[in-house]
């Protein structure tokens, strides 16, 4: 079973927690060494003043033929032979070692007659002074990381928190919410410190606003130029129908109808745009609408039912995006043009060029199309709109096979 970490425990909350982890340990390691060595230092310094002082004491005795002390002797059992053959040849030392199953502080000098003269002091409440200050170094230090790891996850992870909210934001203005804003506390409070967090939530605010500001306008523009060329193409319209029989008079309709249907389609651009188009759902037969579509756009586009389906759907904005592709289809690319319909997928596809490399990267756009090409690019724009307004996915590929293929994908309902 694979442990699932809070989504704003991520990489760098991982990252931070380890490099406070190894800090903490390495400065406990660097200062328990130095208070290990310091009080060792110490300890021992005071056990071998206490044996020198002994061994002068039991010098002056021997020198003065008094008896010797029990814990001082020449030659004793138990000396190590390194501080003897110092001892011998006429200088002092001390040295720690076991004597009995105790831990023993020597001290030894010279003597007549080539030997050595030795004391002994029981050193077990110095090596346990420093095996307890040992366990204390350790047992304060993993506290001491222990709280400081708490407290330095406690403060990353409030980081990470408000990177994360921040991202998220990020992706939900990416997919066309730009009503979404961070309101980071700090930001909007100018008597708290502004950190960098808060610097990053505050300008993605103001571009979101900015941005928004500039498609309301631009929403606005179109829809108001659509408004008002409708009513003058209207009458336009009338007056060529007027128009004596001919060719000029053939060229001035076909122009009129042109601008009309360029102005209609900024109106249906302006409705999409504004997010209030909702559908109008019934039961539909793919099948069957997928050939009242062809046989409606007047084209020669085959029909190729694998698997009919019935889905609840608006069949009014249905027919406009299928509609929209088969013209594109016949519009842009080559015969033979054909629409599938396998379950509650739509596919239409063409033999020509193949959709264009910044459709592909970046979907449809407005009034953009290739050098030569007819139509102003509105088409592929009203088909996705309307595509999402129905809840589908509409993608587009240029298939290994050559061509342009487009896919819309249904949303099934029970």
């Amino acid at each position: 079973m694979r442990l699932r970490l809070p989504r704003w425990a991520g990489p760098l909350a991982v990252k931070a927690a380890v490099f406070i982890t190894v800090m903490c340990c390495a400065l406990a390691a660097l200062l328990g060494v130095l208070v290990h060595v310091s009080v060792t230092d110490q300890t021992v310094g005071q056990a071998r003043k206490a044996a020198l002082s002994r061994l002068a004491e039991a010098t002056e005795a021997y020198e003065a033929g008094d008896p010797l002390r029990r814990s001082a002797g020449v030659d004793p059992p138990g000396l190590p032979p390194r501080l003897r053959e110092l001892a011998v040849s006429g200088r002092r030392g001390t040295m720690v070692t076991e004597h009995e199953g105790r831990p023993t502080m020597w001290a030894a000098g010279p003597t007549a007659g080539g030997r050595a003269l030795a004391v002994r002091v029981d050193h077990t409440q110095g090596e346990r002074t420093i095996d307890g200050l040992d366990g204390a170094i350790v047992w304060s230090s993993a506290t001491a990381i222990g709280a400081t790891l708490l407290v330095g996850a406690f403060a990353v992870t409030r980081v990470t928190r408000r990177l994360h909210t921040t991202a998220r934001v990020a992706r939900r203005i990416t997919a066309g919410d730009l009503d979404a804003r961070v309101d980071d506390p700090r930001a909007g409070d100018p008597r708290r410190p502004q950190d960098e967090v808060a610097s990053v939530a505050a300008a993605l605010d103001s571009m979101a606003s900015s941005l928004q500001g500039k498609l309301l306008a631009e929403q606005r523009f179109t829809a108001d130029v659509a408004h008002e060329l409708r009513t003058p193409l209207t009458g336009l319209h009338a007056a060529a129908e007027l128009l004596p029989p001919g060719r000029p008079t053939e060229l001035v309709r076909d122009r009129v109808d042109a601008l009309r249907t360029l102005t209609e389609d900024l109106l249906e651009i302006s409705r999409l745009d504004s997010g209030r188009e909702r559908p109008e759902a019934d039961p539909e037969a793919l099948g069957a609408l997928a050939a009242r579509v062809v046989g409606n756009a007047g084209t020669d586009t085959r029909v190729d039912v694998v698997r009919d389906a019935r889905v609840e759907t608006d069949r009014r904005r249905l027919e406009r995006v299928l509609g929209n592709l088969v013209v594109n289809a016949h519009r842009h690319g080559r015969a033979p043009v054909t629409l599938t319909v396998d379950g509650p997928v739509i596919t239409v596809r063409d033999h020509g060029a193949g959709f264009p490399e910044y459709l592909l990267v970046h979907g449809p756009q407005r009034f953009r199309t290739e050098a030569g090409a007819k139509g102003h690019g509105l088409g592929l724009t009203i088909a996705l709109g309307q595509a999402e307004v129905l809840g589908a996915r509409l993608e587009f590929a240029n298939p290994p096979g050559g061509g342009a293929l487009a896919t819309l994908t249904l949303p099934q309902r029970r």
